[in-house]
């Protein structure tokens, strides 16, 4: 069984930056592909950022490109989203996820493993 934990969120100012993490518990964690989506108020959950078993191959919304990036460190069963520029718009509750596949998608529906979510709160 694979769990994931979500380190803590907080809140912010625009402008701001904060790392979240992603931790998976059990076996073979580089053949999950991961991602980060987000769920704000009101609104449907969205694709943030995933990327492939390696690392190597990483896909980011249109929304969050150039101001967030998204890496993992397979020896260490953790995932990580560094974002920067915070904008009030990036408010949501963030999910981390794992596919059982080394390719990554951007469809959370592919996503077999969810951890808890953590809120990211951006202040103007």
């Amino acid at each position: 069984q694979v769990q994931l934990v979500e380190s803590e969120g907080g809140l912010v100012q625009v402008g701001g930056s904060l790392r979240l993490s992603c931790a998976q518990s059990g076996r073979a964690f580089s053949r999950y592909a991961m991602g980060w989506f987000r769920q704000a108020p009101g609104k449907e959950r969205e694709f943030v950022a995933v990327l492939g078993w390696s690392g190597g191959s990483t896909y980011y919304a249109d929304s969050v490109k150039g101001r967030f990036t998204i890496s993992r460190d397979n020896a260490k069963n953790t995932m990580y989203l560094q974002m920067n520029s915070l904008k009030p718009e990036d408010t949501a509750v963030y999910y981390c996820a794992a596919r059982n596949s080394i390719w990554a998608s951007i469809k959370g529906i592919e996503y077999e493993y969810w951890g808890q979510g953590t809120q990211v709160t951006v202040s103007s």
